[in-house]
């Protein structure tokens, strides 16, 4: 079962309904659809096969996937391992994957966003579509008044020296996979196991720290919904700059 993030403008409520990854697309030609909780091999396995149709059929639209992890540390495609301090420490499963990047941890409490796009229609222009990602998710924590930064030769989005978002993705013939994850609420302590995206004595923080409030993981990403579909006619404008607003 796919939840559509498309509920009602008052109650902000998800409507469910089935489908088979058809999700819902809107004027902004970005299908965006929750897939609840999801272990990370079968959540994999849906951006391959996405990928895959999108390499084949130019003409589908691009997706976004949102959902939580069941616990998980995950690397990407380096020989410098030594940020997983060992690995047979670790609580939980480690998955080696083709995205950029040293290890960090998914599990509840994480807004984990799967962008599928197709870079071909963007001006194949990789940096400006990290930095288009970091944006929507500065926007996103302002709306909480929560004054995130991006940070000179790092990816992914920092509140001061804390670090509350991080973006690793993957590229197959122009067509991105893997994403960002957001600490929205919940425990962080599944972070002290590692070294954080190779980051000696970074501090991760959340949402919910970060305010003393709590927290929807699922509220969150209807919000996030929203921003993409807003801005994703921004990152396809070949040649202007990605900026906030």
């Amino acid at each position: 079962m796919v939840v559509s993030l498309n509920g009602g403008a008052s109650s902000r409520e998800p409507t469910r309904f089935m489908a088979s990854r058809e999700l819902r697309p809107s004027s902004s030609d970005l299908c965006v659809g929750w897939l609840g909780r999801m272990d990370f091999p079968k959540a994999l396995r849906l951006q391959e096969e996405v990928v895959a149709r999108k390499r084949d059929n130019r003409s589908l639209g691009d997706e976004l996937l949102l959902l939580e992890h069941d616990p998980v540390y995950t690397i990407g495609r380096t020989p410098d391992r030594s940020s997983l301090l060992g690995a047979l420490h670790l609580p939980y499963p480690l998955f080696a994957i083709n995205r950029g990047g040293q290890a960090t941890y998914h599990g509840p409490g994480q807004l984990i966003g799967y962008p599928i796009v197709d870079l071909r229609r963007c001006g194949q222009d990789l940096h400006r579509y990290l930095r288009w990602l970091e944006q929507l998710l500065i926007q996103l924590l302002a709306r909480h008044h929560i004054t995130a930064e991006t940070r000179q030769g790092l990816t992914g989005v920092w509140v001061q020296n804390r670090k509350i978002a991080s973006i690793g993705i993957g590229v197959r013939s122009w067509i991105t996979m893997h994403g960002f994850a957001l600490n929205v609420e919940g425990d962080l302590s599944a972070f002290d196991h590692i070294v954080p995206c190779g980051i000696t004595n970074v501090t991760m923080t959340s949402m919910e720290k970060e305010t003393g409030r709590p927290f929807s993981v699922i509220n969150v990403a209807v919000e996030f919904e929203e921003i993409a579909r807003s801005q994703i006619a921004r990152l396809r404008r070949t040649g202007n700059r990605v900026t906030a607003g």
